[in-house]
């Protein structure tokens, strides 16, 4: 496709595409681009996507959104990292946090020297060396400060919110930037007849709608890309067997957490996500091993509250499309490829998607190799993110169900073989460029379900016993020192909420 591209279609709204039509809004409205989304009422979202991970703080950033009126649209909550129960062994529970742990010491990792501490007999858990594991299991939240000395530098963090809230939000932002929204469901996609690539959209109250740029956000339908295009799917159900979840509301008990809880249940897991007004609540699981009906009565046997909306029952099928972008097609969010919800990645997957197309964006005609270095990208990123949630699966010692025997015995791809046994030999680990998760998250997931390095890196015994004794000490309660004196997220919370209110009666006045 040659020529200049003038105009970009969205086909589906919900979070991928109204998360899309804000940053084409900020960014290639004010050049002259026209951005259309078509979105039918009569559709609904999936929208069990109510946790992030950080990156979503600069994808807002980018947009300029505010952080207090962003809370308070989307009813959000503050989120340190998440809480694992009964993953590697029942009983068993550890937190994976966002921010780092300790301090780097003889640009060695901390971990390396926490380990050392480990073999000479001490038992002081890796949590206590973490800023966002203090103040996540104290219930405390603050941001992040600019003094590299202080620990409360490590803070990082996501958000919990109301997917349906933050569709809304964005959708506000984007049409009051430019964007047009066309309501109506599509009837045919149309292409042409000589090079194959969409030309129009046409929908069933008989308008039709053209674009040089069409971003295919149709969900797990992949209308665009899948039905029309015909780009396989890679099904990943071998390493990721869930491939079902019900979701349910439940009335919010007390003082919002800040942090996600995953429980492992007996083909699966539940999620618990705290927001301001509710609770989030889902069971993810694998219909080889548990039907539908059992896992609904499974999840509502164990929710902290009486439920506030009925129960919604989704399939998929873990994996992803082989290429995301095919002649002048996008595919973004479900209809680009689905995991699962743990680890939170579907919505930054949404972002990287969108912000490798404004970075390739072919304003000037389509190039194949800005198309083939968006694919690359993409899927790289998806591979990645599979290897990390299968390694929550695959290392357990778990034996107690049909489910979690076959997990951790599954073969699993070469690529996380290589990572856990050069981790579990001497505690090195090397992350990819592609990466979503850092060594902090790696680190923390596999001594967290019980893969523990026979040995560390030599360099760390550069310092001395007495001397790194000490300093692991002062270590730990600088920490708990900094978290008891952060304030309540609850506090944090009703603060930014009055902030965000008076503001806008300020911005009326």
């Amino acid at each position: 496709m040659t020529g200049t591209i003038s105009k970009v279609v969205i086909a589906g709204g919900g979070t991928a595409g109204w998360m899309t039509a804000a940053a084409l809004s900020r960014f290639l409205v004010p050049s002259g681009v026209t951005v259309e989304l078509v979105e039918s009422e009569q559709i609904g979202t999936v929208g069990v996507g109510e946790a992030t991970i950080p990156g979503i703080i600069d994808f807002n950033r980018m947009l300029g959104i505010d952080e207090a009126d962003f809370i308070a649209a989307t009813k959000g909550t503050f989120k340190l990292g998440i809480e694992f129960v009964d993953w590697d062994r029942v009983g068993n529970r550890y937190l994976h946090p966002f921010g780092e742990y300790g301090f780097d010491l003889e640009g060695v990792p901390f971990h390396h020297y926490w380990l050392r501490d480990r073999l000479r007999g001490s038992d002081h858990p890796l949590s206590a060396y973490s800023m966002c594991c203090q103040a996540a299991m104290s219930g405390k939240f603050m941001r992040p400060v600019s003094d590299p000395q202080s620990p409360v530098a490590q803070m990082r963090h996501a958000y919990h919110f109301d997917a349906g809230l933050y569709a809304r939000y964005l959708r506000n932002y984007a049409e009051q930037r430019g964007v047009t929204r066309v309501e109506g469901r599509i009837k045919t996609v149309d292409q042409s007849t000589e090079t194959g690539s969409l030309t129009a959209l046409e929908l069933e109250n008989g308008s039709r709608v053209e674009g040089d740029i069409f971003v295919d956000c149709t969900g797990f339908r992949a209308l665009l890309i899948g039905e029309t295009l015909g780009v396989a799917y890679d099904d990943w159900r071998r390493y990721l067997p869930c491939d079902r979840a019900i979701a349910v509301p439940c009335e919010k008990i007390g003082a919002a957490a800040p942090y996600t809880r995953a429980t492992a249940r007996e083909a699966g897991w539940q999620w618990r996500i705290p927001l301001q007004h509710r609770t989030g609540n889902g069971y993810v699981y694998s219909s080889a091993f548990l039907d539908d009906d059992e896992a609904e009565s499974a999840l509502l046997a164990n929710l902290d509250a009486p439920t506030t909306g009925p129960t919604n029952r989704l399939r998929f099928t873990p994996g992803r499309r082989r290429t995301v972008w095919k002649k002048n097609c996008v595919a973004i969010g479900l209809s680009a490829g689905f995991l699962e919800p743990l680890e939170s990645t579907s919505i930054h997957l949404i972002q990287e998607g969108v912000s490798k197309l404004l970075a390739l964006f072919p304003r000037g005609g389509i190039n194949q190799r800005e198309v083939t270095r968006y694919n690359s990208i993409i899927g790289n990123a998806y591979d990645y993110v599979r290897d990390f949630l299968i390694l929550h699966y695959n290392a357990t010692t778990r034996d107690d169900t049909p489910f979690w025997d076959y997990v951790r015995t599954m073969a699993v791809p070469d690529s996380l073989t290589e990572t856990v046994e050069l981790f579990a030999e001497n505690g090195r680990f090397f992350a990819h460029k592609s990466d979503l998760f850092s060594i902090t998250s790696w680190v923390a997931v596999m001594i967290g379900q019980g893969i523990l390095p026979r040995g560390y890196d030599p360099v760390a015994d550069s310092i001395p016993d007495q001397d790194l004794v000490a300093t692991l000490t002062n270590m730990r309660e600088i920490y708990a020192q900094a978290a008891s004196k952060m304030p309540p997220h609850q506090a944090f919370i009703d603060h930014l909420a009055k902030s965000a209110r008076q503001g806008g009666q300020a911005h009326a006045r």
